[in-house]
């Protein structure tokens, strides 16, 4: 088998070894089965091997989990210590917590200002981890010392005032089922027990702090370095489903998601060996193969036994890995625990590990205690000559060892030289808890004292009535004790029975001669002001190796950057999303948003879309090219038709312009020139005044030209008319028809543009979102209806022109100006049926741009098709220009 796992043990360590850490978990915690208490004959030694007895006036029991005794399962044909194996699995490093009972009772008798000069005494027992010898060791408490006699005591010295027990939540529990009954106060120094009810747990203290605490302050570890994708182990009893329960709620409330959720399995004593090693193999597989680079663990004392097996099992088998390591972070029940053959294994799995411990001090006078410690210093003790075995790996001579190969212990060696791994020099977070427990009880007893000489005057009366005292009378005291250690820690309890504390963040750093240091990196107060709850140093925290020292990253995809947000990931946990980039105009500008979101007006997004930048302000100006080159435009339009009525005014008396009615010609080309003209008005930035007078004085400018032109045609038709025989006609060709023509269009374009400047006139407004990078500083219409009923009777003034114009542009006459009318207002027409659809369309300052292009074309027009061959003949070919020669034109028409 030794071959078939790949297991090298170096030293002493055989293939039994390779079994006890198997049998370790096997034996862990059980139902309640096999009692031994029916092979017990009353009044007989108790098999108990492994306790430590030190005589007081008055007693505190301890019931601690230290010594597996591998057996074979118990029939009830003899009795249980005579199927015992010689061969017993000490945890070397739970010594401390006999050691730091031992040292508190120390301290306590020393100072003899307490107890009224009474003396603490105690009795520990070892639980073996199991059910049976924890209901033993308890029915033990309740007996004679040294005699199996349950429910007498023949000396009322003998009796146990309160009971300490741990480190594991069954433990606690299989006591507190047997002491509630007896109503003796108990404390429980390591993982909470899950009571069945509330009478079991109504004497029960706990040192240690609320578990909500714990859960909130490993939520914050998690989010302080924004590891929310994560795994979770967790033990497959009570405890571990309390901890589902409890914590996985607020994990997934902050945003934290789960790639696995793997239970420890809950062992039985007749599990198979192989089982539970494939279950091992398959959490490992798990474990390694998770994209997930954190794993939160909890578990109890012992789960750092399994722990350190994973990669025992990677040598055995192939297991896929994503990574090489992972950042464990444990709950505060979790210490460094290993078994004999196990100080020969690398414990860099923990190195960069992160961890809470209860918050503790150093207690001055610890370690020399622990110096001073000898086999020869304490014969009573009965766990100090395995632990010295097992620590030292080496035997005493008295024991029944295979001579050859085996180190003979001298009881001359140091436990400051055995490396952490095997036993610490150092005070642990559940020591001090058993220190502090030791303590509760003794200032409880002190304050019982307090009580009683109020009432009573001889001190020998008062130390009587104290011996007297029931242990559920001390219950009432040791709920409200409260005191400083020696250390300066205040200790005391909350309404439900558990340690007002806070904890500690630990990292774990490992070195290759199998020690390891605990650096206090950070803490969890939760009395603190809510901004100072959480404090950690990121500087002293050193990662595992793979790291390099780099912070690490545990998520389940990468960061969304800033100018993308989350998308949902169909059939994945919410930490798993897609990074969908900003629709446009929108932005996002922290790592990981949930969605995009648009920019204050007076600013747009920039080209990567993680940024709002403000708009410029922008309008038509003359400083821009645009705007100068509409402007000469304008310029040159407009001198082109001041030269054209120069030359109409120079030769009016000419037939060419006598025949086009020379009022309405010169009230044509100074409409046309004020068009040419008007457009200086949406040039520049626009004001109060400007924005009164662009759109008005436009369509009353255009309004006058075009019933220029209709009224023109009109005359050219009834002229027409009027010369056939016997019409009726000739009255009403003449001036007084022009001018009503244009006073009336006129009239009405007035009226319309009038009612709109009191109604709704225009005025400066500033567009926010017609362009994406500016802010347009534009004349607002203020009413559309207004603005396109103008529009709209200048397009019906020009349609009824073109009409008249098209229908006479045939008509015989030399002096007809239909068909260049017709021509004329045909562009006028295409031009502002295509300024609508083009207006609408554009944006900003192109928008002015468009009615000022639209207003030269349309004007252009105009004076290009209707007065361009009347300036030719009168400048170019003047011999055109008389009577005689438009009547031969005419003839030949």
């Amino acid at each position: 088998m030794k071959k078939q796992m790949g297991w090298e043990l170096e030293g002493r360590c055989s293939y039994k070894w390779v079994l006890y850490i198997l049998l370790l978990l096997l034996l862990l915690p059980q139902t309640v089965h096999n009692v031994p208490l029916a092979g017990c004959n009353i009044g007989e030694p108790l098999p108990i091997n492994h306790k430590y007895y030190q005589a007081g006036d008055v007693i505190i029991g301890g019931i601690i989990s230290q010594i597996f005794t591998l057996s074979n399962p118990v029939r009830f044909k003899s009795h249980p210590s005579h199927e015992l194996f010689d061969d017993i699995v000490f945890i070397t490093q739970t010594y401390q917590h006999i050691l730091s009972f031992v040292f508190a009772v120390k301290e306590v008798n020393e100072n003899h200002q307490s107890l009224a000069n009474l003396t603490l005494g105690f009795h520990i027992y070892n639980s073996h981890f199991v059910a049976s010898w924890s209901y033993l060791a308890a029915m033990e408490l309740l007996s004679t010392w040294g005699r199996f006699i349950p429910n007498y005591k023949c000396d009322v010295q003998d009796n146990a005032v309160a009971v300490i027990g741990g480190p594991y939540a069954n433990i606690c529990f299989f006591i507190a089922t047997i002491l509630s009954t007896y109503k003796i106060p108990q404390l429980g120094y390591g993982s909470a027990p899950v009571m069945k009810d509330e009478s079991q747990g109504r004497f029960f203290k706990r040192m240690f702090p609320d578990e909500a605490h714990q859960y909130t302050g490993i939520v914050q570890l998690l989010l302080h370095f924004s590891w929310t994708w994560i795994g979770v182990i967790f033990i497959d009893d009570d405890s571990g489903h309390m901890f589902l329960q409890a914590a996985i709620p607020i994990f997934s409330q902050e945003g934290i998601c789960f790639d696995f959720l793997e239970s420890l399995p809950y062992l039985y004593f007749n599990n198979d060996i192989y089982e539970v090693f494939e279950k091992w193999v398959a959490i490992y597989k798990v474990i390694m193969s998770s994209t997930a680079n954190v794993v939160v663990v909890s578990g109890e004392n012992y789960t750092m036994l399994v722990l350190r097996m994973f990669p025992r099992v990677s040598e055995v088998e192939d297991v896929p890995m994503k990574t090489k390591a992972k950042i464990w972070v444990m709950t505060a029940q979790m210490e460094f625990s290993s078994l004999p053959f196990q100080r020969f294994l690398d414990i860099d799995i923990i190195h960069g590990a992160l961890s809470l411990a209860i918050q503790s001090k150093d207690v001055i006078g610890f370690q020399k205690f622990l110096q001073m410690r000898k086999p020869s210093s304490d014969k009573l003790d009965g766990f100090l000559r395995d632990f010295w075995q097992q620590a030292f790996n080496c035997m005493f001579f008295n024991t029944e060892v295979e001579k050859e190969n085996e180190k003979i212990c001298t009881g001359e060696e140091k436990l400051e030289n055995l490396p952490a791994s095997v036993f610490e020099m150092t005070m642990t977070s559940h020591s001090y808890n058993v220190y502090n427990a030791v303590h509760a009880v003794a200032h409880a007893l002190q304050f019982m004292h307090s009580s009683i000489s109020k009432h009573r005057a001889m001190e020998n009366v008062v130390r009587w009535e104290l011996l007297k005292q029931q242990p559920w009378q001390l219950h009432h005291f040791l709920s409200s004790v409260s005191f400083n250690n020696s250390a300066g820690e205040g200790i005391s309890f909350d309404g439900n029975g558990e340690l007002v504390a806070g904890f500690d963040i630990i990292n774990w750093v490992t070195f290759p001669n199998q020690t390891f240091l605990r650096v206090k990196v950070g803490k969890i107060d939760p009395i603190a002001p809510k901004d100072k709850v959480f404090s950690i140093a990121m500087d002293a925290i050193v990662w595992p190796h793979i790291f390099n020292q780099v912070r690490p990253l545990s998520l389940c995809n990468d960061h969304c950057h800033s100018g993308y947000s989350k998308g949902k990931k169909e059939g994945k946990p919410f930490c798993c999303f897609d990074c969908l980039p900003c629709p446009e105009g929108k932005i996002s500008n922290q790592k990981d948003m949930d969605d995009c979101f648009l920019c204050p007006e007076e600013q747009y997004p920039n080209e990567d879309q993680d940024l709002c930048i403000p708009k410029d302000l922008t309008f038509l100006s003359y400083e821009e090219p645009l705007g100068i080159s509409l402007a000469l435009v304008v310029l040159s339009f407009s001198f082109i038709t001041t030269l054209v009525l120069w030359i109409f005014m120079k030769h009016k008396d000419t037939p060419i312009v006598k025949a086009n009615n020379w009022k309405l010609t010169y009230t044509l080309l100074l409409s046309l020139l004020l068009s040419f003209l008007s457009p200086l008005l949406f040039i520049g930035r626009p004001i109060k005044m400007t924005c009164l007078l662009q759109q008005t004085a436009f369509a009353i400018i255009f309004s006058v030209a075009v019933s220029c032109v209709l009224a023109k045609t009109i005359i050219v038709v009834l002229a027409f008319m009027a010369t056939k025989p016997g019409s009726r006609m000739r009255r009403w060709v003449g001036e007084s028809l022009a001018n009503s023509i244009v006073l009336s269009s006129s009239l009405i374009q007035a009226t319309i543009c009038t009612m709109w400047l009191v109604t709704s006139p225009p005025f400066p407004d500033l567009d926010m979102h017609s362009m994406t990078e500016y802010i347009v500083l534009k004349c607002n219409e203020g009413s559309v209806t207004m603005f396109y009923g103008a529009l709209g009777f200048l397009g019906f003034l020009a349609t009824v022109s073109f009409t008249v114009a098209f229908l006479a542009r045939k008509l015989p006459d030399s002096f007809n100006e239909a068909k260049f009318i017709t021509f004329s207002m045909l562009v006028f027409c295409s031009v502002w049926l295509s300024f609508v659809p083009t207006y609408l369309s554009t944006r900003g300052k192109y928008m002015v741009a468009v009615e000022i292009f639209s207003i030269l074309a349309s004007s252009a027009g105009l004076l290009g098709c209707i007065f361009s061959p009347k300036c030719y003949i009168i400048v170019v070919r003047p011999e055109l220009n008389s009577r005689g020669q438009l009547l031969r034109r005419n003839k030949r028409i």
